[in-house]
């Protein structure tokens, strides 16, 4: 009796369509494969190994405090300038550098996505995952120096993790749409580092949100990291009370972004392989 060959054509789906979270599990081996690249990438044949993780925030608190802190007098909520600007270091590091990264995942990936079929929203999902070792080592890092500052921590820190989802959603839904936009308009590759510094501005990094006039305070609290680094600041610093304000207009938003990033992401998804 003859073999039977069985047949699968792929076709691409018209509209909008509805995210395959079935298909996206079907290939989780491959998600796993993904992290663990983007990790032994970063650190392989580098002499310091994780150190890269905390140099970059440290290297930024000892130039921000001496700008802003020393030369600027910028106000920082009475703590000592230096641990003031590192605790939103180290969650503004991770989101800058999860969504660059994301951001230029496709076409940095082109080579696999021309050549074989799997759910390309695990592209730029990957390295937001795969960042967060670096946010780990940074964070105990800050742990360390806030109980070496004099500051106690509390119950507080159990939040913690709800401000890195916020985080994590609004990195992956600006990175979905930044990736997807950037197949089809090269120029955004260039000016994504560009925009990231910008939102380095607007984000409460080298200042207290406090610094905002209460007529703007509603729109600014949009960008969902002003939420999360002033909550970080008042759980680890105890500097003002939690932002409940931020935090929710910034989770509404971030939730936004993400579910509008996976259905434009999956939209444009079928004219990947021609034009990346």
């Amino acid at each position: 009796m003859s073999d039977r060959i069985k047949k699968m054509v792929i076709q691409p789906q018209k509209g909008w369509v509805l995210i395959d979270w079935k298909e996206l599990w079907e290939y989780k081996d491959l998600v796993y494969f993904l992290i663990w690249r983007e990790i032994k990438t970063r650190y392989a044949q580098s002499v310091l190994g994780i150190g890269w993780a905390v140099i970059q925030p440290l290297f930024s608190m000892v130039i921000f405090t001496i700008v802003f802190g020393n030369l600027a007098k910028i106000d920082s909520n009475g703590v000592p300038y230096s641990i003031f600007s590192f605790s939103g270091l180290v969650p503004w590091t991770y989101f800058s550098t999860a969504l660059s990264t994301s951001a230029g995942s496709l076409v940095a990936s082109k080579a696999i996505i021309t050549k074989v079929y799997f759910p390309r929203l695990i592209i730029p999902l990957a390295p937001i995952f795969s960042k967060l070792i670096d946010f780990i080592i940074a964070f105990f890092l800050l742990i360390v120096m806030v109980l070496f500052y004099g500051f106690s921590l509390s119950f507080k820190i159990l939040l913690i993790p709800g401000l890195i989802m916020i985080t994590i959603l609004t990195a992956s839904g600006m990175g979905m749409w930044l990736s997807a936009l950037s197949v089809q308009y090269r120029d955004l590759n260039y000016a994504t580092g560009f925009f990231i510094q910008l939102l380095l501005y607007l984000a409460p990094v080298v200042y207290p949100a406090s610094n905002i006039p209460e007529d703007f305070r509603i729109y600014y609290g949009l960008f969902p990291m002003v939420g999360v680094i002033e909550s970080f600041r008042s759980i680890l610093l105890d500097t003002i009370p939690i932002p409940l304000d931020f935090i929710i207009t910034g989770s509404v938003v971030a939730i936004i972004l993400f579910v509008s990033g996976m259905f434009y992401f999956k939209r444009i998804e079928k004219y990947f392989a021609d034009v990346v």
